[in-house]
């Protein structure tokens, strides 16, 4: 147990729950605290100005997925920009983070790499191409993205499918392209929030379908996600500090 420790979820809106990666951090004795930038009301006029806690204060920080993207500062430069700056100095201090989706595509970018749009989205269950299944197995894992990044120099890339890289580390920083977190609960908060599942059907995609397959899968992603958290914590979180 790591008991008596914090984590810190940055939460860029309103319906980004943990799912199984909140629940196996409070297995191993970590005390959760969420932080959400733009709330609800603001949800299309997302250009807020926060208030930042003390982000070196804690143990762990995990970076969460965004509707918007990590390029548009235009968009959402009140508060993307400086995320940008407060992470870089968590990483350089040593303390672990785990970056989701907008989380590692922000990792990407501050270390160093880029983020664009992609050719086409990934939107559902897919399995990806590991090099180290110990750390992320194939899957298959959830996807939900448009854009994608270009791996940091220095990093090691540990995943990828034929559109986008997946998974990095950076010292003790842990970058995923995929939602770990996603069970049927957070995948609902999504459709159902403002343009959710317009969005999916978009994609020429069956909202009901897409509920359907993630209650399938939910006992085993769920499974992964838990065993996901212990490597991370395990191996990545004690891992030599690498600055940048």
């Amino acid at each position: 147990m790591d008991a008596n420790k914090r984590v810190l979820f940055i939460e860029h809106d309103h319906v980004s729950e943990g799912g199984p990666i909140w629940a196996q951090f409070s297995k191993r004795g970590y005390d959760i605290s969420r932080f959400n930038i733009v709330a609800e009301p603001h949800f299309n006029q997302p250009n807020v100005s926060v208030i930042w806690p003390d982000l070196l204060s804690f143990d762990i920080v995990v970076v969460m997925g965004s509707p918007w993207g990590v390029w548009e500062d235009e968009r959402i430069g009140n508060w993307l920009l400086p995320e940008l700056k407060l992470v870089k100095e968590v990483h350089n201090a040593g303390i672990p983070i785990l970056g989701i989706c907008f989380g590692g595509q922000l990792m990407a970018r501050v270390l160093g790499g880029s983020v664009a749009r992609g050719p086409k989205a990934e939107l559902g269950w897919y399995r990806i191409e590991s090099n180290d299944p110990t750390l992320i197995p194939a899957g298959p894992w959830f996807q939900y993205h448009w854009d994608r990044w270009a791996t940091p120099p220095g990093a090691v890339e540990i995943a990828k499918t034929e559109l986008a890289n997946q998974a990095f580390t950076f010292g003790r920083t842990l970058a995923l392209q995929f939602h770990p977190e996603i069970d049927s609960h957070v995948l609902d908060l999504w459709l159902e929030m403002d343009g959710g599942s317009e969005e999916v059907e978009g994609e020429g995609m069956s909202v009901e379908a897409l509920r359907e397959e993630t209650r399938r899968q939910e006992e085993f992603s769920n499974k992964r996600a838990y065993d996901l958290v212990d490597q991370f914590l395990d191996r990545i979180a004690g891992a030599p500090v690498q600055r940048f």
